[in-house]
Order: structure tokens, then C-alpha cells, then sequence
């Protein structure tokens, strides 16, 4: 069974909603539609056509050294190596992004979590595969893909990209994993400074959209009224973790396949890619008290703080205007 597959995925629940009940709506209630509508973004220039065949797909979980691997795969020349942080955030520079990445807002909103969100939707109406064309509108650029958009969308990707070699990235301490995820993906996930700056800021919005009541909420399998870290705590990752790695060997054939460890670091991993050993240290990125809190900071200076700006900005504004009013009365 495809981890990825939840039959109640579509009405997401987060710890916030037993403060706002009414928040707690499937997502295929029309008023998630209006949301949507009302939040989307300008349209992103028409994608180009795909110029390098996909060759590696990384589908382990989160937290199984994702973005490690990227940067690994960039240094063999797999340039791009898409990552779940580029469905967020503009890579700066473009082939090469990285914590440091500028946190100044760009000009034009970065399209790819609301591009992301449709495939979400396109996967819980059917149990068709999504074709290779729809994943090109958005990765036509990259010649590998790691993280939450591979391991979401696993078994599309890799019936979509037949001739691409599967990599399983996976932590032999399943328990240490999950208390990686808990600090990490729990933690943004029970945030209420991103919630609140989702609702104010359109590009927030489609971030936590597509991570929290999207791609978290199908990839663990969330029902009706659970959240992420009660699944979580419950034992549920290690079990999607092992249905996840079944469905993996089920799908692809062994001379395809390479199950890797971090630990593992460069010969397993250049020996199947047929690339020469790299005469640098394997990289070590996104450790939950290093590079994630990079990240987090990073989201802070990109959406939170101009979401509360922008809430000053109205309550001085109401406040103005109850001002006015009062002297004029």
C-alpha cells in the first residue's frame, strides 16, 4: 500500500481547530474552494519544456537525510535535485540553495507549494497514477527530486519516470526518527505563529496549505480528529515507514533500487549512480537543531514577520478609523 494513500486525508485536523471547530472542514467543502480562490496566487510563467530526463528519485521519508542527500546529488552533478524546501522557497542562487538563502520577499510569490497543492487534490479525487506531464509543469528543471515530494508521491513518480533509479534513504534508528519528527515537523505543524500568519500573507497560506492539511496529512494516513504528533507518538510513522518501504521493493526492480543509509555516505551511493567518489566530505544538512533552525528562521523573516507587520499595519488602521469616528460623533 502507497504511504501516501488516506482515505480520511481529506478532512485535516490540527490542535488549533479545537479552538475554532468550524475549521475543521473536509477539503472538498465548497468553502475550501472560495478559500482557495480567494488566496491563490498570480499565475507562474508558462513551465518549460523538459530538457534532461529525471534519473534519480529519493523516496524515503522526511527526516531520512533529504536534504543531505540533495546536496550529495548536486555535487555528482544531478543539477537540479529538487527538495521539499524548494516547494516553499525560491532556491537563491537558483541551482544552489541552502539555508542562507535570502530571506528577502521576491517580488513575485514563489508558485510552487499552490502548483503542489493541486496535485495533492488531483491524487486524493482519483486513484489514477499522475502522468509524467503534470509532474514537468513544475520540476521540468530537475533531474533528481528528494523529500516530501517524492515520498508523497512515490509510486506516481516512479511509474511516471520508469527509467529513473530509486533510491530508499532510511534511518536505522526508527526511534530516534520519530523524535526527529516530532521537533521538527510537529513543531511547525503546532505552530500558531505560522497558522495565524497563513490567513494573512498569500504565500504563507499556500506553504502551510500544502504541508499541514495536504501532504502530512495523506503521507501518515490522519483521521478524523487526529494530529500529527497523537499519530506520531501513536507508533504510527514506524508503521508507514515499513507499508512505505514495501510498497517501494514491490514497485521497483532490485537493479533499480538501493536502500541507503546516511551513515552510508558516498561508495554505496556513487557505486550505484556509476559516479566517481568525490574527493569532499559527505555533506550533513538540516539536522533538527542546526539546519532546521536555520529554516524555521528563515520562515520567520519571510512570512511571519511580514504577516504581523501587516497586522499592526491594520489594527493601526482600525484604530484610526474608531478614532475618527469618535471625535466626529
Amino acid at each position: 500500500m502507497d504511504a501516501s494513500q488516506s482515505p480520511s486525508a481529506s478532512k485535516p485536523h490540527h490542535p488549533i481547530s479545537s479552538f475554532f471547530p468550524s475549521l475543521t472542514l473536509p477539503l472538498s467543502s465548497p468553502l475550501w474552494n472560495l478559500i482557495e480562490k480567494f488566496y491563490s496566487l498570480p499565475p507562474p510563467p508558462p513551465a518549460s519544456k523538459r530538457t534532461k530526463p529525471m534519473q534519480v528519485l529519493c523516496v524515503g521519508l522526511p527526516r531520512s537525510g533529504t536534504e543531505s542527500l540533495q546536496q550529495a546529488l548536486i555535487t555528482l552533478g544531478y543539477d537540479y535535485t529538487y527538495h521539499g524546501w524548494d516547494i516553499v522557497y525560491p532556491p537563491n542562487p537558483p541551482n544552489h540553495p541552502s539555508p542562507s538563502s535570502s530571506t528577502s520577499s521576491p517580488s513575485t510569490p514563489h508558485p510552487d507549494a499552490q502548483l503542489w497543492s493541486k496535485l495533492c487534490r488531483l491524487k486524493l479525487s482519483s486513484p489514477s497514477p499522475i502522468p509524467a506531464a503534470e509532474f514537468d509543469e513544475i520540476i521540468p528543471h530537475a533531474m533528481a527530486v528528494t523529500d516530501a515530494p517524492c515520498s508523497v508521491f512515490a509510486s506516481d513518480l516512479i511509474l511516471a519516470y520508469p527509467q529513473a533509479k530509486v533510491i530508499l534513504n532510511k534511518r536505522r534508528d526508527s526511534a530516534a526518527w520519530e523524535r526527529s519528527l516530532l521537533k521538527t515537523l510537529v513543531k511547525a505543524y503546532e505552530s500558531w505563529a505560522f497558522w495565524l500568519a497563513g490567513w494573512l500573507d498569500r504565500e504563507c497560506f499556500w506553504a502551510w496549505h500544502v504541508y499541514e492539511r495536504l501532504l502530512w496529512p495523506q503521507l501518515f494516513r490522519l483521521g478524523d480528529g487526529e494530529t500529527l504528533r497523537t499519530a506520531i507518538e501513536g507508533g504510527r510513522a514506524a508503521r508507514v515507514a515499513r507499508e512505505h518501504e514495501a510498497m517501494i521493493k514491490g514497485l521497483v526492480p532490485k537493479d533499480r533500487l538501493l536502500e541507503w543509509y546516511i551513515e552510508d555516505g558516498w561508495e554505496p551511493l556513487c557505486k550505484f549512480l556509476g559516479k566517481p567518489v568525490p574527493d569532499v566530505p559527505f555533506p550533513h544538512a538540516n539536522a533538527a537543531n542546526s539546519g532546521w533552525k536555520a529554516r524555521e528562521e528563515q520562515c520567520n523573516k519571510r512570512w511571519v514577520e511580514r504577516a504581523f507587520l501587516r497586522l499592526i499595519g491594520m489594527g493601526t488602521m482600525l484604530a484610526l478609523v474608531v478614532t475618527i469616528a469618535v471625535v466626529k460623533w
